[in-house]
């Protein structure tokens, strides 16, 4: 039996479309996929997140503890609010799951994907040298995306200072943690709030306008905002330098010895061949996880690939040879459509990026 997050009812009541995610029961779409993006593209969306992993972990060395599992360093955090984005890496330097972790006034606040929530719990749980409390939240989490997303949300909120909140900071209302992040390359909040509260949220703003919307659109406007998908961008056995992520390691402090550390400077060393890019199909066609990519340096794979709603054609996060560029073909059912590789993102507050 899938899981339920505490806003099931209220996607059935909307027309969700559901399918199983991870092992909970999602709303694929509302309807309309497409009508669903650009709605967050134009105006304001929302999505349940609530099947995400909330993980607070508490204790006198919580922040050794984390500086020891999370490639990017917590110590940057250095005020209560700050959030930053950082990887868990295995001894080899493969990426274990990606994350966000949030500084709170006495501990820090991890958000992990759902199908690595065993994973990682046991991960925390076997790495737990400094005897911190790892606690998981029963929380709901909804996300408020696009360039109308904060007005909607502090028309209903009744807060009034969202936008005085940096990016990828949070604020503390209560038992409410209001985040100034997402995963669609639009403005907008996620809000980590009691079960109860999520409910009228929810019904809050479906009341003003905004446009729930499903995992379909979801993977649509993180793939324009060139945003890697745990799983198919990057798993345990990639690591963050051939995945786009170099920028998240952090090595300044020669003394800090995280998990992975040893790995990643010894493929360093060595040299990567490989690299995580983007390609654009202006031709008919979709490209799709998994099809060949023939470079003329040498072939790769797709890793994501969609159509486009902003752009109106076909693009894709690919993984190639490192000195592949230009132009190039993908494999689409035995056809080698031309195509050319571009740096993502492809979209940014939903107008094309592309050169």
């Amino acid at each position: 039996m899938t899981n339920q997050t505490v806003l099931h009812a209220a996607h059935v009541a909307q027309g969700g479309k559901m399918v199983d995610f991870a092992g909970w029961d999602m709303p694929v779409n509302y309807g309309s996929q497409i009508a669903e993006h650009h709605a967050v593209r134009s105006a304001a969306g929302m999505f349940d997140v609530s099947h995400m992993t909330i993980i607070d972990i508490l204790g006198e060395h919580d922040r050794r503890f984390l500086q020891r599992l999370v490639a990017n360093d917590v110590a940057k955090l250095d005020v209560p609010g700050k959030a930053l984005y950082g990887v868990l890496l295995n001894d080899a330097g493969g990426i274990i799951d990606d994350l966000i972790v949030y500084r709170r006034a006495d501990h820090y606040r991890c958000v992990v994907n759902a199908a690595t929530r065993d994973k990682v719990l046991q991960w925390f749980g076997e790495h737990n040298d400094e005897d911190v409390a790892i606690h998981e939240r029963d929380l709901a989490m909804i996300a408020v995306q696009g360039p109308a997303a904060i007005e909607a949300f502090e028309k209903v909120s009744g807060e009034s200072d969202v936008t005085d909140i940096a990016a990828f900071s949070a604020t503390e209302r209560g038992e409410w943690l209001i985040a100034r992040t997402g995963y669609t390359g639009e403005d907008g909040v996620e809000i980590m709030l009691p079960g109860a509260d999520a409910c009228q949220l929810w019904a809050d703003l479906a009341a003003v306008g905004v446009q729930p919307a499903g995992l379909g659109a979801r993977d649509t406007l993180r793939l324009e905002a060139g945003l890697n998908l745990y799983g198919q961008d990057m798993d345990e056995v990639t690591n963050p330098l051939v995945s786009n992520l170099a920028w998240t390691i952090a090595g300044d402090d020669s003394a800090r010895s995280f998990i992975g550390r040893e790995a990643l400077e010894q493929i360093r060393e060595a040299g990567v061949d490989e690299k995580l890019t983007g390609l654009v199909m202006e031709d008919k066609g979709v490209m799709r996880h998994g099809q060949r990519v023939i470079t003329e340096a040498g072939e790769g794979v797709i890793t994501s690939g969609s159509f486009s709603p902003t752009l109106g054609y076909s693009i894709a996060l690919a993984r190639v040879p490192k000195s592949a560029k230009g132009d190039c073909h993908v494999d689409v059912r035995g056809l080698l459509k031309p195509v050319r590789i571009v740096r993502p993102p492809f979209v940014r507050r939903g107008k094309s990026v592309l050169p």
